[in-house]
C-alpha cells in the first residue's frame, strides 16, 4: 500500500506547465512541520499535481497558503547533462483541499465562524427554540 497524508503550508508558489498532449501539470513544495520539535523544523516534501486540480492550484493557492494533500509516494530518477544520476522522490497528489481561501493576488480568507452561537447570515430566529426540562429526560 502506498497513501500520504500531508498538512502543510506552500513553500512555493505552484508551477503550472501542459505536457505535449495538452494535460495540465503543477509542482509546489509544502513544509509540514515535525511534531514534538523544539526548534520548530519542517520537512519539505515535492507536490506533483495533474489535470484540473492542477489548474485549480495554480490560479488559487501561492506561498504561505495552509493545505491538505492526499496521494502516493514516487521515486524517479535521471541523467544530468555531465553523466550524473539523480534521484527524486515525490508526492503525486490525487486529491488537494485548500484548507485556506483567497485568490493568488489576496491574503488569504482565513475568517472562518469558529464559535457554534456565530450563524453569519443565515436566517434563524432562535425564539423558535424551546428549552428541554432537565426531569423530562432525553428520549434516546
Amino acid at each position: 500500500m502506498n497513501s500520504v497524508v500531508l498538512i502543510g503550508r506552500l513553500a512555493r508558489d505552484p508551477e503550472l506547465r501542459f505536457t505535449a498532449s495538452g494535460k495540465a501539470v503543477a509542482t509546489f513544495s509544502i513544509a509540514v512541520n515535525r511534531p514534538f520539535s523544539k526548534t520548530n523544523e519542517a520537512d519539505f516534501f515535492n507536490i506533483v499535481v495533474w489535470g484540473k486540480t492542477a489548474e485549480n492550484c495554480a490560479n488559487y493557492l501561492a506561498k504561505g497558503r495552509l493545505v491538505a494533500i492526499e496521494g502516493r509516494l514516487q521515486s524517479r530518477s535521471y541523467e544530468t547533462q555531465t553523466g550524473e544520476k539523480r534521484y527524486i522522490t515525490e508526492v503525486v497528489a490525487n486529491q488537494v483541499e485548500f484548507l485556506e481561501w483567497g485568490n493568488k493576488e489576496n491574503k488569504a480568507n482565513t475568517n472562518m465562524p469558529n464559535k457554534v452561537e456565530d450563524f453569519g447570515n443565515a436566517d434563524i430566529d432562535l425564539d423558535d427554540f424551546q428549552a428541554m426540562d432537565e426531569e423530562d429526560g432525553v428520549p434516546f
